[in-house]
């Protein structure tokens, strides 16, 4: 074994790619500009919507295991989806349904959350940023007028920047109707006297580096810099036509529509949280009678991301414009005692969309229930690793967490097909 193997093996790759007569790594890039990155939050079922199988029965009394709804082609050739995908359907030419993602996760919606949003296992005292973060690190804003990245739904660390600082990190709101939350200027608070205040700020002096006021200090200077209608008029909604606006949907539609006009504004980065409890009780966590209602769910992510995909496309962003559908595991095809569906992380289904990626409709085949990857797994780092690739990203470029080196990827590789 020699030495670049050994320490390959340990783990310690990055530096065995210093040593002597080492072949540089070819890293795939992309041309995309920004990402719409949707989360599905609870676990959608992949034999449900992406990669379905033959019909189940949840209400017999001995259930067959099997998919829940009927299936339809799509525009690509040999590929099918959910028969409340029809939208969608119709454009899978511009999408990817990755059928073989997979993880060790499967009891725990924390950590198959973290994992899938950093790409990492919770490891010691390390905070690992979150792939928006990354993005908004290695990218930054197109337009200085507007953050780089953007949370619609509610905050979460898994979210943040991690290691990296505050500086990386999002700025975030739930209401589609209002926006972010203080960013405009209170009633009464004329230019003088704000900016009597922030020379009064600015006396108190500089904090220490690295430390806690020094982070809140950041981010001040950050609110500061957006601060005011320059920012605050792309959360304006009733500038875009009601027939439009219409065809998105209802409020996860709304979000969607919210993060297109965000991609014109110049964000780099918008997670679009769709995790609406009220429609079936439950979200995507389809347990039992969770599962009642879940084509309803389907159905307005269809319609939003059909929308999303379609209006990109009319304004000539899609190719610009990476759009990701994540969630943290899948669903297996065994029914539970009341017709739902526990949780399962050995496959399940991520979408692609847009981006300028080579698109095929589907990546990757599990096996007739959807419970084991038989070709061309893709692991969470892979997942993102073709994320970052696609954003012109080199995911060979290590991070820093301080003087430690870490790698953008746990060992990530890109979907070299997608890339081209």
């Amino acid at each position: 074994m020699d030495r670049r193997t050994f320490l390959t093996a340990l783990g310690l790759a990055p530096f065995a790619a210093q040593l002597p007569g080492a072949t540089t790594v070819h890293a795939p890039k992309g041309k995309a500009e920004h990402c719409i990155f949707i989360w599905l939050g609870g676990g959608m079922g992949q034999i449900d919507t992406f990669d379905p199988k033959a019909l189940g029965d949840n209400q017999a009394s001995k259930k067959k295991a099997g998919s829940l709804y009927p299936s339809i082609e799509t525009s690509v050739a040999g590929v099918r989806v959910c028969e409340h995908l029809p939208r969608t359907a119709k454009l899978m030419e511009h999408v990817t349904a990755v059928r073989s993602v997979h993880h060790k996760v499967i009891d725990e919606h924390a950590f198959a959350t973290n994992l899938v949003h950093t790409g990492r296992m919770v490891s010691g005292n390390a905070i690992y940023p979150s792939l928006g973060s990354i993005v908004a690190h290695r990218r930054g804003a197109l337009d200085p007028k507007v953050p780089a990245y953007m949370l619609i739904g509610f905050p979460n660390v898994s979210r943040g920047p991690g290691f990296l600082g505050v500086k990386d990190g999002y700025v975030y709101l739930v209401d589609t109707q209002t926006g972010p939350a203080g960013f405009a200027r209170p009633d009464g608070l004329t230019a003088d006297r704000e900016a009597d205040r922030r020379a009064l700020l600015a006396a108190t002096g500089e904090a220490a580096a690295d430390s806690a006021l020094a982070e809140y200090a950041e981010a001040q200077r950050e609110a500061f810099r957006l601060a005011g209608p320059s920012f605050m008029q792309h959360f304006d909604l009733t500038k875009e036509p009601a027939d439009l606006r219409a065809s998105y949907g209802g409020e996860f539609g709304q979000r969607c529509l919210l993060a297109r006009r965000l991609v014109e504004g110049g964000v780099r980065f918008i997670e679009v949280s769709h995790n609406l409890n009220f429609i079936n009780g439950t979200g995507w966590d389809a347990h039992n009678d969770g599962i009642t209602h879940q084509h309803v769910l389907i159905r307005e992510l269809d319609n939003a991301l059909a929308a999303l995909t379609t209006d990109l496309q009319a304004k000539g962003l899609l190719d610009k414009t990476l759009i990701v559908v994540a969630t943290e595991f899948g669903r297996p095809a065994e029914f539970d005692g009341r017709g739902g569906r526990g949780h399962q992380g050995t496959a399940f289904s991520m979408v692609l969309a847009g981006g300028g990626l080579k698109h095929c409709g589907a990546y990757g085949v599990t096996d007739d229930l959807s419970k084991k990857v038989v070709e061309k797994p893709v692991s969470v780092p892979d997942f993102h690793a073709t994320i970052l690739a696609a954003m012109n990203i080199d995911t060979t470029h290590d991070l820093m967490d301080g003087a430690r080196p870490v790698p953008v990827t746990d060992g990530g590789k890109p979907i070299a097909e997608l890339l081209g």
